[in-house]
């Protein structure tokens, strides 16, 4: 039996990952002098739809009808977790994902910029990369650790799931190319 994506987040959150798509390695960075705030939790899940502003598609093809995802930043104590669950995607294809500075809009550039912990800084330490793959059934999942805390009065508002895998150097780096789909962060 399958476990609708939405239902996923808070196992993996307890440690009990049994769930779709292959396993994705924990990304992990490193950063110095990095000051805890309080305890913050994120999260969103959803069916993306044309209508729903907080789960909305851009690109059909690439998020086929049905496909849905959760996910989950949880940042306490210097650290910061994030968990991605995606189902109904294509089959065993990778996708770029990363938090953004912005909230979903109707439109794909309304989400802003990728958050990112250090400003001006592009890479997997400040910025949170959750890329996937999926599997024969288009389910996929991914985790990233980071060591900081956000900023409570600088929060990411959403997550943007796009075309292709993060670029990690050269010039393009951090770039995922076109946006698929967008989940707004509460």
């Amino acid at each position: 039996m399958r476990m609708p994506a939405y239902l996923l987040i808070p196992l993996a959150a307890a440690g009990a990952v049994a769930c779709a798509g292959p396993s994705a390695p924990l990304q992990n960075a490193s950063v110095h002098g990095a000051s805890p705030h309080s305890r913050v939790t994120l999260s969103a899940s959803g069916d993306f739809t044309r209508n729903n502003a907080d789960a909305i598609v851009y690109d059909r093809k690439l998020a086929p009808k049905g496909a849905r995802a959760s996910v989950t930043a949880e940042s306490s104590g210097g650290q910061t977790r994030t968990s991605l669950v995606v189902e109904g995607f294509l089959p065993n294809r990778a996708y770029g994902a990363h938090l953004h500075a912005n909230a979903c809009g109707k439109k794909p550039d309304e989400s802003g910029p990728h958050y990112q912990h250090q400003q001006g800084k592009i890479d997997p330490v400040s910025e949170v990369w959750l890329g996937f793959t999926t599997d024969g059934e288009g389910a996929g999942r991914a985790s990233s650790r980071n060591p900081w805390s956000f900023d409570p009065d600088r929060l990411p508002r959403s997550l943007v799931i796009h075309a292709k895998p993060t670029i990690t150097s050269g010039p393009q780096v951090g770039q995922a190319g076109d946006r698929v789909a967008c989940l707004t962060l509460r």
